[in-house]
């Protein structure tokens, strides 16, 4: 079949080069460097095994044989001791090498040190699992959100919509299938405004939100005309008149929250004026607008105002954004409210639009007692209040608040709000309000995007994420620019525009996703719950984007929502509290077909995750560090196989049912 051909020669094409970087790699394994040829130790033992058993080599002579592999020896040895930085003899080092030939070994099936050669604890070779096909029923299974179990939950403060795991012994131990028909979505940004029908068939709000322009259904694709509920005339205008009361036009509005978001054109849209946005909705009634939005090439998960905060850092956002999302702002004693204003940073904004703002002019339209939408705005307006909000504007049915970047004018008020607790991000929602950081000084000072993106971040300038210092974070920018420029020159595609949503499972510092930065891609930074330093804070302070996450149950997301998955020491983190199978069954849902796996981790670990995935229809190769074959930390590169309901896929063909 021509895709899964496609499939196979883009992983022939990838240089599986154990010595990078260098100027050339041969078919058998050698690296030419611009002073040095290398020789492998994988290669030297090979030759110690052919030599024993091997009828090619038993003409030569074994004083030849040993002559070879001294000279690869020291020539190896020559090598790392220039690239360590103490080698000064690059001329000498060349001129040496025209003269000697590593060739010998060419005939060599060379890949990496570690191969496919997996061995259990107990001795045994056995062969790969095969996962098999899921039911069609789970097509879009999202098990988190799983409509038949949510309606075991009280509705109360929308409970039953929040995360709601399966129990291990629930979890699906099979591979979720595409649908029929299933075709690659559109690069950005044509990707903005079509949708293959066949990735998401839905069409219900093609008729509930026609007169919004939501979404149009037009032969074989679905059409987003940029509309939305409170923008039927598009987007742009939309955000026009924002940036009329908000600095969204000079970098100062980088990352933005839009809670509700439909099927999220605003985020679409706001990416021309180089603004992030996270967009958030249930999975309810209005079915798969969180799909429809990553289908897009937009960022969203799926989430609810419910009981539990949000999973984002505190201060994360420069703005956030409610456009008749049909939160009770006013109610539980702001309890919303004082959510927004623990992921706003200092000097952010928040934009309510729709009821009840100007009430007075549109209550006939909206079809409610004014005396309702006179109450809901006075509690609204109340609440901002107490959180020391500055009111900046009404335009006509939109209404801008400011959160103060310093708390000295809030000394001032009469009624004082009562202060959190520093808690958990998983935590339950409490009526209290979340403190300003020690010093505001650096967000008085707020540096404009780009320019914050590789800056020294506020948190690590302030001491205030223990174990990172200044030095360390530069020295992280450099480590994974290294990385970047590796995984780049193996895998060609990352910055063609092949990948537009992309997902870092163990973001770190987010440097990984600032090396990328690019208006082709973005990438949603994953802070790992049980990692040792909770850095997600960093990460938004450079204009990213992130969410805490905990890898043992399923993230928030539909199936095939994801282009490449970078996952950096993840198994090793989860080692002992859940299996490396389940992570890589997620990381499966979640990722499209055709699309690549970036793992990162120690050798030991990567050898046993590769036998995994053997048997999880994709095709995937190890290599060795950026630094050589003597680094234990490897990398596994993966490609998803292209396959829908009813197709059986095995290691080497392909067939229908």
């Amino acid at each position: 079949m021509e895709i899964e051909e496609r499939t196979k020669n883009y992983l022939s094409s990838l240089l599986w080069n154990p010595l990078a970087p260098a100027t050339k790699t041969f078919a058998h394994g050698l690296v030419t460097t611009p002073s040095l040829h290398w020789c492998s130790l994988t290669d030297l033992r090979r030759i110690m095994a052919i030599k024993g058993n091997s009828g090619e080599l038993k003409s030569r002579s074994s004083a030849s044989i040993f002559i070879v592999i001294g000279l690869c020896c020291f020539f190896y040895i020559l090598g790392a001791w220039q690239r360590s930085g103490f080698g000064k003899g690059d001329k000498i080092a060349s001129a040496i090498t025209e003269q000697t030939d590593c060739s010998v070994i060419s005939n060599l099936n060379y890949e990496t040190h570690h191969g496919d050669d997996f061995v259990t604890a107990d001795g045994s070779d056995k062969a790969a699992k095969e996962f098999p096909s899921c039911h069609a029923k789970y097509v879009d299974y999202t098990p988190c959100q799983d409509q038949m179990r949510a309606m075991r939950f009280p509705r109360d403060n929308m409970i039953y919509r929040e995360r709601h795991c399966p129990p291990e012994d629930e979890k699906l131990q099979c591979l979720i299938p595409a649908p029929k028909g299933y075709a690659t979505p559109f690069p950005w940004p044509q990707s903005r405004d079509y949708v293959p029908f066949a990735n998401a068939p839905y069409k219900s709000l093609t008729v509930e939100k026609a007169v919004q322009n939501w979404i149009q259904y037009e032969g074989n694709v679905f059409r987003f005309p940029g509309g939305g509920t409170q923008f039927p005339q598009g987007a742009d205008t939309y955000i026009n008149q924002l940036a009329s009361a908000i600095p969204i036009d000079n970098g100062m509005v980088r990352t933005a929250l839009d809670t509700g978001c439909g099927v999220a054109s605003l985020g679409a849209y706001l990416f021309k004026k180089n603004v992030i946005t996270m967009s958030f909705a249930p999975r309810d009634s209005h079915e798969a607008q969180v799909q429809f939005a990553l289908e897009r090439g937009v960022p969203a998960v799926i989430g609810v105002l419910g009981s539990i905060k949000m999973p984002f850092a505190t201060r994360a956002f420069d703005m956030a954004h409610c456009s008749r999302c049909l939160i009770p702002w006013g109610e539980n004693d702001g309890l919303y409210m004082m959510e927004v204003d623990r992921v706003l940073r200092p000097g952010g904004y928040w934009v309510l639009s729709g009821p009840p703002i100007n009430w007075r002019t549109y209550f006939g339209a909206w079809k409610r007692p004014k005396e309702d939408l006179e109450e809901e705005q006075r509690k609204i307006e109340e609440i901002a209040r107490l959180l020391c909000w500055e009111k900046l504007d009404e335009l006509g049915d939109i209404a801008v608040w400011k959160k103060r970047t310093n708390y000295d004018l809030c000394r001032q008020q009469d009624i004082k709000p009562n202060l959190c607790e520093p808690s958990y991000p998983d935590d339950k929602m409490e009526a209290c309000v979340t403190p300003y950081p020690k010093s505001t000084k650096s967000y008085e000072e707020w540096k404009p995007f780009p320019d914050r993106l590789n800056a020294i971040p506020p948190r690590i300038s302030s001491g205030s994420v223990p174990g990172v210092s200044v030095d360390m974070y530069q020295e992280d920018i450099q480590i994974w620019e290294k990385h970047v420029k590796s995984y780049k020159s193996i895998n060609n595609l990352i910055d063609s525009g092949r990948f537009r949503n992309i997902m870092d499972m163990n973001a770190g510092l987010g440097s990984f996703a600032a090396a990328l930065d690019s208006p082709k891609l973005w990438v949603m930074n994953v802070m790992p719950t049980i990692a040792e330093k909770d850095t997600l804070g960093v990460i938004s302070d450079r204009g990213l984007i992130g969410i805490y996450h905990d890898w043992c149950e399923a993230f928030s997301t539909y199936p095939r929502t994801y282009d490449l998955i970078h996952a950096n020491g993840i198994f090793s983190l989860y080692k002992d509290k859940c299996k490396a199978e389940d992570i890589l069954l997620e990381m499966d849902r979640i990722l499209r077909p055709e699309g690549s796996v970036i793992i990162r981790d120690n050798v030991n670990v990567l050898i046993k995750v590769k036998k995994i995935v053997g048997g999880m229809r994709w095709d995937a190769r190890m290599v060795d560090h950026e630094d050589g074959p003597l680094v234990s930390e490897k990398v596994l590169f993966a490609v998803k196989k292209y396959w829908v309901v009813g197709d059986i896929i095995t290691a080497n063909n392909k067939k229908k049912i």
